[in-house]
This record gives C-alpha cells, sequence and structure tokens, in this order.
C-alpha cells in the first residue's frame, strides 16, 4: 500500500513539471509570434515611423515663398497622336521636363521653336516644362494630357517687353547668360535696337567700296564692359548680294616675310537686323555685340564680309584709336 502511494506521489509530482514547461513553452512561443507580428508592420526598421512632414521646415525658422515671388505658369495641353509646336521670341538656351512623360526638343533647322508632345497615352499626373532663351527670359508651363489639345502653335510674343512696363509682368526677371557678364540679356537687346533706331554715323571714314558694294562702320559704343559695332551694306548694283559670313579678328598690322600670321577671331555675341541678303538698289544695317577688348599698337582689327558663291567680298580695318573713342552709353533713345 505504501508503495502504491509513493508512486501516485512520483507520477503528480513529474506531471506537475511537464506541465508547468508546458506553459513556459508555449508563453515564450506566443511572445515570439507578436514580435513577429510587429517586425512585419514596421518592416525591418528598428526605430518607429516617424510622422509625416508638416511643412514647417527647420523648426520654423524658413520664410514662406508668397504668391507675389511665384511667377504664373502657362496651361498647355499635350497628345500622344499630335506635337504641340511653341515659337519663342529668342533662340532657346536650356529645356527641362518635369517627368517623362512628356518629350521636348528643338524643331529641327530652328533655334527658336520647341517641339512637345505626350511620351505616352493618357498620363494621369500633371507635370510641368520649363524653358530659358537667349535673351533672358524664363518660362514656365503646367503640362497635362488631352485627348484633343485646343492650341497646337503657340506663338509667345507678349514676353518680347522692350521695355515697355505694359508688357513686362510685375515678377518678371533675366537670365543673367555666362557669355554676357554682368549685363542683361534684355538691356544688350535694347542697347541694339537704339543704335539702329537712331542710326547716327560717328566714323565717317572707315569702310571699302568695290563692284558696286560699299561696306561701312558707322560707329562703335560701349556698355558696361560690352562693345556695340554699326555697320551698314550698299547695294550700288542690280545684282543681289547674299552674305556668306562676316568675320572681325585682330591680326598683326605688318607681317615680315618667312612669318607666320597670328590671328585672333573675335566671335560675336549677339547681332540685331542681322543682314544676309541685299537686294540691287538698297542698303542694309547691322548692329553687332562683342566682348570688350583692346588693341596693341602693332595689332589691328580687321571685318571681313564674303559674299556666297560670288566674289565680291569686302574689308575694312579698325585700330585702337578708333577702338578707345568708342561712344559711351548712358541712355537709351529709342525713336
Amino acid at each position: 500500500m505504501k508503495k502504491l502511494i509513493l508512486m501516485l506521489a512520483i507520477g503528480a509530482s513529474a506531471f506537475s513539471a511537464y506541465a508547468q514547461k508546458t506553459v513556459k513553452v508555449e508563453k515564450v512561443q506566443q511572445e515570439t509570434e507578436v514580435t513577429a507580428i510587429e517586425t512585419e508592420k514596421n518592416g525591418d526598421e528598428e526605430e518607429p515611423r516617424k510622422s509625416p512632414s508638416t511643412g514647417d521646415l527647420y523648426e520654423g525658422l524658413t520664410r514662406t515663398v508668397t504668391f507675389d515671388r511665384m511667377i504664373p505658369p502657362y496651361g498647355l495641353e499635350v497628345t500622344f497622336s499630335k506635337t504641340v509646336h511653341i515659337i519663342f521670341p529668342s533662340a532657346i538656351r536650356y529645356v527641362d521636363l518635369g517627368s517623362a512623360d512628356i518629350i521636348a526638343g528643338k524643331a529641327d533647322g530652328s533655334e527658336n521653336v520647341l517641339r512637345v508632345k505626350a511620351a505616352l497615352r493618357d498620363f494621369s499626373r500633371e507635370t510641368n516644362l520649363a524653358v530659358i532663351t537667349d535673351d533672358g527670359n524664363y518660362y514656365t508651363f503646367n503640362v497635362k494630357y488631352a485627348d484633343e489639345p485646343t492650341k497646337l502653335n503657340i506663338e509667345m510674343k507678349d514676353f518680347i517687353h522692350d521695355g515697355e512696363a505694359v508688357n513686362r509682368p510685375n515678377n518678371s526677371m533675366e537670365v543673367y547668360l555666362k557669355e554676357l557678364g554682368s549685363e542683361s540679356p534684355l538691356l544688350v537687346r535694347l542697347i541694339m535696337k537704339s543704335v539702329y533706331a537712331n542710326n547716327d554715323r560717328l566714323v565717317k571714314h572707315i569702310g571699302c567700296k568695290r563692284f558696286g558694294i560699299q561696306y561701312t562702320l558707322k560707329g562703335i559704343y560701349t556698355h558696361n564692359g560690352l562693345l556695340y559695332f554699326h555697320t551698314e551694306l550698299k547695294n550700288s548694283s542690280n545684282v543681289p548680294f547674299n552674305v556668306d559670313y562676316i568675320t572681325f579678328k585682330v591680326v598683326d598690322r605688318k607681317i615680315a616675310k618667312r612669318t607666320a600670321i597670328q590671328e585672333q577671331v573675335i566671335v560675336p555675341l549677339r547681332a540685331y537686323n542681322y543682314v544676309t541678303t541685299v537686294n540691287g538698289k538698297s542698303r542694309e544695317r547691322t548692329v553687332f555685340t562683342l566682348p570688350k577688348f583692346t588693341l596693341p599698337d602693332d595689332k589691328q582689327l580687321v571685318v571681313e564680309m564674303n559674299e556666297q558663291a560670288g566674289g565680291r567680298h569686302q574689308k575694312f580695318v579698325i585700330g585702337n584709336a578708333e577702338l578707345i573713342r568708342a561712344r559711351v552709353i548712358n541712355e537709351l533713345k529709342m525713336k
């Protein structure tokens, strides 16, 4: 009897120990499952998720961009099966697309026409387009998809604000281009237009005349480190004169025999009313903008104009004495 009681007591103790062990294992399994679920919810991040930004940047130490600082964009519709062409008043210098939903590029053979179309059909998100032109103007467009755009050919003529306040947006600013230094591209254009409109003849002794063609220098002007050359081409013959190219180059005054010719070509930065053809019994004028330069005593500036498919080439020489007497432009006078 005693043995039976002893065996029952040992069995009860073993069962109790087994039951406690089983409870502990189940508890550990439950904790592991809870941890796995939390890890799956949070991803593999060890730190808790951050709340979305409220727009209060740098703890409120930044200023909000107000609407009077915003450049209002134009609305532009594009489609997949048609091309939208935008004509700008000056050559296109820079183009940026907001997304890959649209494609854009200069029209072949043109510098101021941009073609835009959708890269895929029915894109749902609105995107944007930005353009900078050679005259320092900045254009921005909000672009969306349309099956049939209402405007396929757009001329951005209202941005040609030739100094008139009525055509100039209150928030309009010029983009400064590297080759013009600290000068505004718009001001350069206005200076060239003013020189052309006034048509003064400051220089009367520099020019050439051959084969019924006369090419003369009418004046040299300067403003803010740039030089402006006013030239005139007169055709007294009955045969039209087609301009092939014009070069400005600094050469030696006297070239000794068996001495290599050293030339420095100066490329014009801008040209106003660039002449390509002068018909018979007529004349045309052009204003060139060049970077500032001076001439040593042994150098001279040679301006050459070559005729396309012809031999009536023209050339005149400018010395440093004429160059340093360039008229300073202090104010613009428009006739």
